[in-house]
């Protein structure tokens, strides 16, 4: 009798030079395109249409899948470079890396193999997952209701990011026979889909983080996933993209204040020197700024180093030390967002201590860095992440691994 295996792949890492020079033509590309994007805020669809053609969106899928097989370290230092060409489109990513992760962590299956697949052919996947208004806090409106051999998906969501840009939907919603808490993956191209571009926040103002209604889309059977089985580090994953982003925006702005002070031609009777460039203070201003970038991304990139260890922990067969690594990923990613959302506001506006009054006119959009900062950093409160991590370091409380937000009760 023949022994059988399970292949099971895993990403563990490939040469990153190699794997990111795939990309950096096409980051190139959307830095281009940045500022007159943010100007007449208009979406970032062709840009995300030539990652998808590039096959940014299977990065971490296994290599044997036809996937680029990156850990999870390689991926965010890629978001790093992406977000610093234009911060809005990995959000607007966000979402997809996100399935494409829970899918990673499933267990082997044609099912699994059929969406590794979709990710390879370019499919992307957005997110729509809070529901606002009057809706108390733990409760979904959003519900799946059995039809046929198949579901019917009803609801309105908000911050659903990506959405707009997606091929298909992550929607968090309820069963409607049994109560149950599920993920909904149904294809964001139907009649029963409407999708708005309704975010009005003063920064990442072309995520595509507005609302998606559903009436009556359908869901197939197999893409009802239950909650339950979502892989455990998802808290963790998603700041570590809002953090990849925020490294990315210093290292834009890092980028384009050293560009004003090198072709800065006008000086201050007052000023150190007769070119800006030569001005010790200014020199210096730009060397802190540069400091505050630098601590930013090697707490992000320190930051996914257990978020990888989650990952591999998944397979290991040890239920004690997977949830330790599950604990150490949230952890970690809590500690970097602490720090890192404070360096990078500081560090976008600190930069205009270099430059003149010129400088903060609307053409040169350099506010966009400090407003896109301070928007990354709003998305999961940091006061409550700092005493978090300081109750796993003083009395040995495991952090939530999954939140809400809603109305309070009573």
């Amino acid at each position: 009798m023949t022994e059988q295996h399970v292949i099971n792949p895993l990403s563990t890492g490939v040469d990153y030079p190699t794997l990111a020079a795939r990309f950096r033509p096409i980051f190139q590309r959307i830095a281009d395109g940045a500022v007159e994007r943010e100007q007449s805020r208009t979406l970032p669809h062709e840009p995300i249409q030539w990652l998808k053609e590039a096959g940014f969106g299977a990065v971490r899928v296994p290599v044997e899948y036809g996937g680029g097989g990156a850990s999870l370290p390689q991926l965010f230092e890629l978001l790093i470079e992406l977000a610093e060409a234009d911060s809005n489109v990995p959000q607007a990513l966000r979402g997809h890396f996100a399935f494409a992760e829970d899918r990673l962590n499933a267990p082997p299956s044609a099912g699994r193999d059929l969406w590794f697949k979709r990710f390879v052919d370019g499919d992307i996947v957005g997110c729509a997952w809070t529901e606002i208004g009057s809706v108390a806090i733990g409760d979904v409106v959003t519900q799946v209701s059995p039809d046929g051999d198949g579901w019917k998906l009803n609801g309105e969501k908000f911050y659903s990011t990506g959405s707009i840009f997606a091929d298909w939907i992550d929607v968090y919603a309820q069963r409607s026979d049994t109560g149950g808490d599920v993920i909904a993956a149904t294809r964001a191209r139907q009649a029963g889909v409407v999708h708005s571009d309704d975010w009005d926040g003063f920064g990442q103002r072309t995520t595509g983080s507005g609302t998606s209604r559903f009436t009556d889309a359908v869901v197939d059977a197999e893409n009802v996933i239950d909650f339950a089985s979502r892989f455990k580090y998802q808290t963790a994953f998603y700041q570590l993209v809002l953090l990849a982003s925020l490294a990315g925006i210093g290292r834009a702005a890092l980028r384009d204040v050293a560009h004003q002070v090198r072709s800065r031609k006008r000086i201050y009777s007052h000023g150190n020197a007769a070119h800006v460039s030569q001005d010790a203070q200014v020199l210096q201003v730009v060397g802190e700024v540069a400091a505050l970038v630098y601590a930013a991304e090697a707490s992000a990139l320190r930051a996914a180093l257990p978020a990888q260890r989650a990952y591999l922990a998944r397979f290991g067969g040890d239920d004690a030390a997977e949830r330790l690594a599950n604990v150490a990923a949230e952890i970690e990613s809590a500690t970097a967002q602490v720090v890192v959302s404070g360096l990078i506001q500081r560090a976008t506006s600190e930069l205009f201590n270099a430059l003149g009054a010129s400088d903060v006119r609307q053409g040169k959009a350099l506010d966009r860095h400090w407003r896109n900062a301070r928007t990354v950093s709003s998305h999961n409160p940091v006061i409550y992440k700092a005493r978090i991590v300081g109750d796993w370091v003083v009395n040995g409380v495991e952090p939530p691994f999954v939140w809400q937000i809603g109305n309070g009760r009573g």
